[in-house]
């Protein structure tokens, strides 16, 4: 389509061709090459791969010789003209080959081939059994309005053919009436069977995509939520270890002069959690990539190496276990533990007034209660990771968590059940 603009200034627009009128530039707006028109000729029909479109034409192109030839050899070829009797069939074979294709454009095809038929007041012809085909794909494969027109032309066709033939090719009589009725009744069950017949198809397609749909789903749900628990662990490895090694860092940088000794434990310290935190991070990234090999994870015998790195980092750190663990413990209630403990010494350290930080832990026979109370120089960020990350850890094995300030003092506590097993 051509849209005329007038336009002051056309520098800008490469793709607006110029014409001159008499009384000045007109500029002529074009279509882009490459943009795509609103509704395209690839749109309107199904998507069909070649080998279906090549056996459709092919399976209609056998059909049309067929049908020729039995036209041919039939007793009332001599008393119909060749050229309408050719027409009907090349019609019927046209609706054959873009059944699938266009099921729509194959219903409006053989339509026109029925009423031409009829007006050349021919008998019922073999060509005829086009119609089945077509309406099975109408209900099979068309869209909402070609299903619901399938079924309308299968009940129409039926009256159609049954008044076409014993009102216009025959006359009726009371005698004949059961016969019209009988053919209407055959008519109306042939016709049908085929349009629920592709009904059934049709139902079966629709089922198969949702179940495919539904599994799409769930695996993306799995790998979002397989996404999120990585970016959790990354989040608590990461985060804790950096913030030992910042802490160890600044403490290095202002020993260092005084105290050359301390300056290189905190290096050390640096390096042992470096690498500690490397080691982890492969580890994510490997289950990120082989999600069927998680690896081992954090468990109770790790908490002492975590107690001493924030000790390392020069934080008073008070540890309480009472009640002690009466039995081993299940592997997801101690990585949670273990997860919590990581995440709220790490808050410590990064928004502690540098005081002392005290850790309870009870073991009950049926829960553990878990406390970190430290001295608070500034709150954590209300949307930051951390503190949602402790509640979906607390929460994934059934427990809860609270996190929040107190005079002047910010506690976490969790109490987590011991039923929960992974």
């Amino acid at each position: 389509m051509l849209m005329v603009v007038v336009l002051a200034r056309t520098a800008s627009l490469p793709h607006l061709g110029r014409r001159h009128n008499g009384r000045g530039l007109i500029y002529i707006a074009r279509r882009m090459p490459g943009a795509a028109p609103t509704r395209t000729v690839k749109a309107m029909f199904r998507s069909l791969r070649p080998y279906q479109i090549t056996l459709d034409l092919s399976l209609a192109a056998v059909f049309g010789v067929c049908a020729a030839l039995l036209e041919v050899t039939g007793v009332s070829y001599e008393q119909t003209a060749p050229v309408q009797v050719g027409a009907v069939v090349l019609l019927f074979t046209a609706a054959l080959a873009v059944r699938r294709l266009q099921p729509g454009l194959a219903l409006g095809v053989a339509w026109l081939a029925a009423v031409l038929q009829m007006l050349f007041l021919q008998q019922p012809r073999p060509a005829d059994v086009v119609v089945f085909a077509v309406l099975y794909v109408t209900a099979a494969y068309g869209s909402r309005l070609v299903f619901w027109l399938g079924f309308a032309s299968a009940i129409g066709g039926a009256v159609v053919i049954t008044v076409y033939i014993f009102g216009v090719l025959t006359t009726v009589g009371f005698d004949s009436l059961p016969t019209a009725i009988a053919v209407l009744v055959a008519a109306l069950f042939a016709l049908l069977l085929s349009w629920v017949t592709g009904a059934l198809v049709r139902t079966a397609i629709r089922g198969r995509e949702t179940r495919r749909a539904q599994e799409l789903a769930e695996g993306q749900a799995a790998a979002e939520q397989e996404r999120v628990r990585i970016a959790r662990d990354m989040h608590d490895v990461v985060a804790h270890s950096l913030t030992v090694v910042i802490a160890q860092a600044d403490g290095a940088r202002y020993a260092a002069a005084s105290d050359p000794t301390a300056a290189a434990t905190a290096l050390g310290t640096i390096s042992t959690t470096a690498r500690a935190a490397l080691a982890d991070v492969r580890l994510l990234l490997t289950q990120l990539r082989h999600s069927q090999a998680p690896g081992p994870q954090p468990t109770l015998a790790d908490v002492e190496a975590l107690y001493a790195q924030v000790r390392a980092a020069g934080v008073e750190l008070r540890v309480e276990v009472d009640p002690a663990p009466a039995r081993e413990q299940p592997a997801s209630v101690q990585l949670a533990v273990y997860r919590i403990l990581q995440e709220a010494l790490t808050n410590a350290l990064r928004h502690g007034d540098g005081g002392v930080v005290s850790v309870r832990l009870a073991w009950w026979p049926t829960r553990v209660d878990l406390t970190v109370t430290n001295g608070r120089a500034s709150d954590p960020a209300p949307g930051g990771h951390g503190l949602i990350g402790m509640r979906e850890r607390a929460q994934l094995v059934g427990g809860r968590l609270d996190a929040g300030a107190t005079d002047d003092d910010f506690v976490v506590r969790a109490s987590i059940p011991l039923g929960v097993d992974s």
